[in-house]
């Protein structure tokens, strides 16, 4: 027989309940609260995000068929869906908003010095991408999608020392990802890993200009003309096949960015394709632009947990 903590009463001990319980007084998240305070709201949602469960229905009903245990994870009330729904609808979400940023905060500075993996550059590099979940358009009918359907998009910027979110911003299913990058103010030095959703040129340079660093997919229809031909690796087990110096073409991009980006071709071997790269920056080696495009499988993994 288990002599031990649940796993999850283990999880909820780091939760700083002093900087929560201020937090709760500051939104007045307890005012009028009945049956679910701040607290015991928080334990729900942490729950169905950890087990996996597909709705506010499948939480309750989950914790119902523990109810012997519920004292021992760390509960002291359950209610039922509509009370959690009542709740979701009517507390102040700043709330949680404030808990995860002063978490981020926290455990940030813990990774600062953690080196990633095929990567050797000391620049802090960040993964910028979105994903759409799909929502009611009557509960929330400023969640405007495509086709007339509810959708929700959360950008998310994580950075990949301990695949951290740096940043978290939620607009409606109609945001073009290239919106985002005005949203962002670039860090100095910083890697900024994106796909080509987010080639803006204006606000590419805006980071360029700011000495951020960014590495992004040029899109099919992008023109370029080449300047000069830059020395590859002579190890072909690199995959490098192109490294250049180039300059955007067309009247309106060339103006948008007037200066020259680096361009890479890879030759991937485990997809047997050829994989575009462009950059702003001429300093680290052509292996170097092309790799920071594979931690995006932590930012895939940090996204479909959080479709919950």
């Amino acid at each position: 027989m288990n002599q031990g903590k649940f796993v999850f009463s283990q999880v909820i001990e780091f939760i700083p309940r002093y900087q929560f319980d201020k937090l709760v007084k500051q939104y007045k998240g307890d005012w009028h609260a009945k049956n679910l305070n701040s607290y015991n709201h928080l334990l729900h949602l942490l729950f169905g995000q950890l087990t996996g469960c597909d709705s506010l229905r499948d939480i309750c009903l989950c914790l119902d068929a523990h109810s012997k245990f519920l004292y021992h994870l760390g509960f002291r009330k359950t209610v039922n869906h509509t009370s959690l729904s009542r709740a979701n609808e009517s507390r102040d979400y700043r709330i949680f908003e404030g808990l995860g940023t002063y978490l981020i905060g926290l455990v940030r500075p813990m990774y600062s010095k953690v080196r990633l993996s095929e990567i050797t550059i000391d620049n802090v590099v960040y993964a910028l991408d979105s994903t759409a979940i799909s929502t009611s358009i009557k509960l929330a009918a400023w969640a405007l999608g495509k086709y007339s359907k509810g959708a929700v998009k959360m950008h998310t910027l994580l950075d990949l020392r301990g695949s951290i979110p740096a940043n978290i911003h939620i607009t409606d299913g109609k945001w073009h990802d290239s919106n985002e990058l005005d949203m962002l103010a670039p860090e100095p030095f910083a890697f900024y890993v994106m796909d080509k959703a987010y080639v803006d040129f204006k606000a590419l340079f805006k980071f360029h200009q700011s000495q951020a660093f960014w590495v992004s997919r040029p899109k099919e229809n992008m023109k370029f003309a080449t300047v000069e031909q830059m020395e590859i690796p002579g190890d072909t087990k690199t995959g490098i096949i192109e490294d250049s110096r180039i300059r955007v073409a067309g009247y309106k991009s060339s103006r948008l960015y007037p200066e020259d980006m680096r361009f890479v071709r890879v030759y991937d071997p485990d997809n047997d394709t050829i994989v575009d790269f462009i950059s702003n920056n001429f300093e680290v080696c052509a292996l170097e632009i092309s790799n920071p495009g594979q931690p995006h499988q932590n930012l895939k993994l940090f996204r479909s947990c959080n479709k919950y």
